[in-house]
C-alpha cells in the first residue's frame, strides 16, 4: 500500500478529456474525492470473455486508491486485474424541468476512474482496504461487528484502483430556456430536488429481545445520504 501523495489537479488524458459540456467538468481532486465520500456504491465497467459488462458494487476511497470486493468466483473481479476498466459514480440531486422536453436535465453530481486494477494480497492493506469500504457504507461499523475470518478473506477479492486517472462532472441551476422564447408559453419550469435520506433502523426479526441499535446506526436514521 502506497502512501504517495496524488497531485491536487486531475491529469488530462485522452479518457478523461471533457469534450462536451466543457463548463461542468473540472480537474480538481478535491471534487472528485467529495464525489467520492458523498456515497459507496459505484459501478464497475468490465470486458469479459469480449463483452461489456456493468456490475454494481460497494466501494472505499482512502484518496489515493478506489477499493472495490467480491467473490473470488466473481467473473467481473476475476477478469479485471490486467484489465482496463471503468468505475463511475453518479448523485442524482434533481430533475431539471424546463418549457420544452428538448431543455429537460438532470442535476447531478459524477466521477469516472479508469484503470488496470489491481489484486490485494498483502494481508495488511487487504484487512484495510476491507475497513476502508466498511466505514464508508457504515462509519463506525468495523469496530462494531466481527471482522473477517482468514476462511473469509480468502474466500473475498479485494481490488485497487489508482484514483489518478479521473474525471469528474457536475450539474446545477435552473432550466436554461427561461429567457428564450418559450418563456411566453406559460409553462411552469425550474427544479425537482431529490433527497435520499435513511430511514430508521429495522431490527433482524432473529434478534433476541434487548440488542438495540449501535449509536452510530441509530444516529444516521433520518439524515441525509449521499
Amino acid at each position: 500500500m502506497t502512501d504517495v501523495q496524488l497531485p491536487s489537479v486531475l491529469p488530462e488524458t485522452d479518457r478523461t478529456c471533457h469534450r462536451r459540456l466543457r463548463e461542468q467538468g473540472s480537474r480538481d481532486r478535491a471534487q472528485l474525492d467529495a464525489v467520492l465520500e458523498a456515497g459507496f456504491l459505484c459501478h464497475l465497467g468490465v470486458v469479459v470473455d469480449g463483452v461489456p459488462m456493468v456490475v454494481p458494487t460497494v466501494y472505499g476511497s482512502d484518496g489515493r486508491n478506489l477499493y472495490f470486493h467480491g467473490s473470488v468466483a466473481s467473473r467481473s473481479l476475476v477478469a479485471s486485474p490486467e484489465k482496463a476498466v471503468c468505475v463511475t459514480v453518479t448523485h442524482v440531486d434533481g430533475l431539471v424541468l424546463a418549457r420544452s422536453v428538448f431543455e429537460h436535465g438532470v442535476n447531478y453530481r459524477s466521477a469516472m476512474i479508469y484503470g488496470v486494477p489491481r489484486l490485494v494480497t498483502d494481508p495488511e492493506e487487504k484487512l484495510a482496504g476491507l475497513r476502508c469500504l466498511t466505514e464508508q457504507a457504515t462509519p463506525g461499523q468495523w469496530d462494531y461487528a466481527r471482522r473477517p475470518n482468514r476462511k473469509e478473506l480468502a474466500a473475498t477479492a479485494l481490488l485497487a484502483l489508482s484514483l489518478e486517472e479521473a474525471s469528474v462532472k457536475t450539474s446545477t441551476g435552473a432550466p436554461d430556456d427561461g429567457d428564450g422564447p418559450d418563456a411566453a408559453l406559460g409553462i411552469w419550469a425550474g427544479v425537482l430536488p431529490l433527497t435520499s435520506t435513511w430511514g430508521e433502523p429495522e431490527a433482524d426479526p432473529l434478534l433476541p429481545d434487548g440488542i438495540a441499535p449501535p449509536a452510530h446506526i441509530a444516529a444516521r436514521g433520518h439524515t441525509r445520504a449521499g
